[in-house]
């Protein structure tokens, strides 16, 4: 995750970064170019189309289908966004469950306690790091999917380490509970951060392995692709030679939003913008052993 600074926001707008769409659609924004350009030559130099009535009215056509691609493109990000910033909040439910529990271990167990007490301490941050492990897997992606995946070793959808984590945290709490070291209060009060680590698992895996359906998407990158096919012969009547970069800007701008979306619409990645799932594992680890230190 990439996080840009207060200061020199003006100046960054001319960094190329790995994570930045105009570096990586280069190539493709130059192949449309040349495109363009060829259309432009073709039509105007060779064919003279340039007083055919027929031909000046696609930039009409043009206008309506550009209506409809921003309300779909506007739609598109949104719902990606919407899905990755779920995705933050699930993960700062994590965390502050997690500090929480822990908060209120460090209040109930006694300081002579230090089996217990270690024990919280691990296995907190555990379930964290089993957890940012087990979305990154292609495997959780693919839980919903009929097809088989031969490709994938040890595709198993019953080995859920998280599910495990909590089995274990749960048998614990119970064990205490039966020796005296817990009264059936306290368990009360513990239960509502241990319930909800499950429901933060749960809740992400919806995200993860239900992605945007398939033929909308498909049917976006379709309709991108045919408008940018079609725009230069719309564009060279009344641009002529300007149309050429006019037609890369509307790539570039279209196919970024594309890509974006379909970047962050699974927020769990290990792509530039998705989110730290890693250090924020990290920041809970450090939180909980400064508590129950």
């Amino acid at each position: 995750m990439i996080t840009i600074g207060k200061k020199g926001n003006l100046i960054n707008i001319f960094e190329l970064r790995k994570a930045d769409t105009f570096s990586r659609l280069m190539p493709y924004i130059i192949a449309v170019c040349v495109y363009t350009a060829i259309v432009y030559y073709v039509m105007i130099s060779i064919l003279h189309l340039h007083d055919v009535p027929p031909f000046k009215s696609v930039l009409t056509l043009h206008t309506l289908l550009g209506a409809i691609i921003s309300l779909l493109m506007v739609f598109r990000t949104n719902t990606a966004y919407d899905r990755w910033w779920e995705g933050r909040k699930l993960w700062g439910a994590l965390v502050n469950n997690s500090r929480n529990l822990a908060v209120k271990m460090n209040a109930m167990l006694p300081r002579a306690n230090e089996k217990d007490r270690s024990f919280f301490k691990k296995i907190i941050p555990m379930f964290a790091y089993a957890l940012y492990l087990h979305l990154r897997a292609e495997s959780t992606r693919l839980e919903l999917d009929g097809e088989p995946h031969p490709e994938i070793p040890d595709f198993d959808h019953t080995r859920h380490v998280p599910n495990q984590i909590a089995s274990v945290m749960a048998t614990k709490l119970n064990l205490m509970y039966k020796e005296g070291t817990l009264t059936g209060d306290q368990l009360i009060i513990l239960n509502a951060e241990f319930q909800s680590f499950l429901d933060v698992c749960g809740a992400c895996e919806r995200i993860k392995n239900t992605p945007i359906p398939y033929s909308y998407s498909t049917f976006i990158k379709k309709f991108i692709f045919l408008y940018i096919i079609t725009l230069p012969f719309g564009l060279v009547f009344t641009l002529t030679y300007l149309s050429i970069p006019i037609v890369g800007i509307v790539f570039y701008v279209l196919a970024s939003l594309e890509m974006i979306a379909e970047e962050i619409e699974d927020p769990f990645g290990t792509e530039f913008n998705d989110l730290p799932l890693e250090k924020m594992a990290d920041n809970i680890k450090k939180n909980v052993e400064y508590i129950l230190m």
